[in-house]
């Protein structure tokens, strides 16, 4: 089958972070310092990228900025012609540093935040960053760059959907990404302490439309639905294969963050292939495009075009098997493994409006990453 250009290439430079939030998606196995790709090795990545049509490149991690080459990969990439986005906690980016990134020709950063208050911030970050974050905030908009953010929500800060946006919008964002968990990784094994309830998010998605209503465009607000409690699954990334791809500290290229996860594939490495070789023709890539591969009910199912099966790496977490149809849609036959989850934890202690960080952190069902 013909394999269209991809759009965007997520840049992971390191997993390295001062924060350890638990509901990350990076994978359980972190890659150490010494196993990140050189800057030389970044750079001919970048340079494969754009030569593969590639325009968009975010640079994330892990926290992007304890690579003092950060600018030096930035520069590359204007160079090229791509656009680029910071995806980064916060911590380290003071007034000299966002400016030496605006020069280097950063389009825009986005920036994290766990809660509106700094006590519930810092508890859920396992670091004192709110206070940090709030001055990367006010650096970025002295620099000049546009000030995108993201709250990533679960049980412990759903219920003040409306004072993050507040703080956000008070913060000059203008962009704000609402995330609702999405459970890969250090989330996944979290989950039993994360899931909201059916209450919590029925109020905070009236809270949302109420914020969209209230500040306009002021700031755009995006939603992104949790699908724990969806009917049908999300499209993976676009298609499998279709838009994007992520290259991780250690070279090794996926189709999304998460799909490291899949055991039963081999990811290709950019110290050994060319990105171009990797995107068209590796057996990882090809694997779920088309509709093939697709087992039933995906493949007779006239969604199919719209959400393409749904994510291959939730698939494989909940059912062990990557071909199946994600669990999360109604017509799964593995949809009980979800709906099941949902009915034992989403009221489950600890309470709703409370995070008790010695329990939280503690608990047997609670892993505490450190970086």
């Amino acid at each position: 089958m013909e394999v269209s250009a991809p759009y965007a290439l997520t840049a992971e430079v390191t997993h390295r972070c001062p924060l350890h939030c638990p509901y990350c998606s990076n994978p359980l196995e972190l890659q150490k310092r010494e196993n990140e790709l050189s800057a030389d090795e970044w750079l001919r990545v970048l340079d494969e990228a754009s030569e593969l049509g590639i325009v968009q490149v975010h640079f994330t991690g892990g926290e992007p900025l304890l690579r003092p080459d950060t600018e030096l990969l930035i520069r590359r990439a204007r160079e090229l012609g791509l656009f680029t986005n910071l995806i980064t906690s916060g911590v380290g980016a003071t007034d000299q540093r966002i400016k030496q990134l605006a020069e280097a020709g950063l389009d825009s950063i986005q920036l994290s935040v766990q809660a509106p208050e700094a006590e519930l911030a810092d508890r859920i970050a396992g670091f004192k960053a709110h206070d940090l974050k709030r001055q990367a905030a006010q650096a970025i908009r002295g620099g000049g760059l546009p000030l995108h953010m993201n709250a990533v929500l679960h049980r412990h800060n759903i219920y003040l959907v409306e004072d993050i946006i507040e703080l956000c919008v008070g913060w000059g964002a203008a962009r704000l990404e609402l995330a609702n968990t999405q459970y890969y990784g250090w989330a996944f094994m979290n989950r039993r302490n994360l899931l909201p309830s059916r209450n919590q998010l029925s109020a905070a998605e009236e809270a949302y439309h109420r914020a969209k209503e209230r500040f306009g465009k002021q700031i755009e607000l995006i939603w992104v639905i949790p699908d724990y409690y969806a009917e049908f699954p999300k499209p993976c990334m676009g298609g499998w294969g279709k838009l994007s791809l992520t290259v991780t500290p250690d070279g090794r290229v996926l189709p999304c963050t998460a799909a490291s996860g899949i055991k039963t594939l081999d990811f290709e490495s950019v110290k050994e292939r060319n990105l171009a070789w990797i995107w068209q023709d590796s057996p990882a890539f090809n694997a779920f495009r088309g509709f093939d591969w697709m087992a039933e009910p995906c493949r007779s199912c006239d969604r199919r075009f719209q959400d393409y099966g749904g994510c291959r790496c939730q698939a494989f977490l909940l059912t062990g098997d990557a071909q199946q149809t994600d669990p999360v849609c109604k017509w799964s036959p593995h949809h009980a493994t979800v709906s099941q989850f949902v009915a034992a934890y989403s009221a489950h202690t600890p309470d709703d409006n409370e995070l008790d960080s010695n329990s939280y952190r503690h608990s047997p069902n609670f892993s505490y990453r450190g970086r």
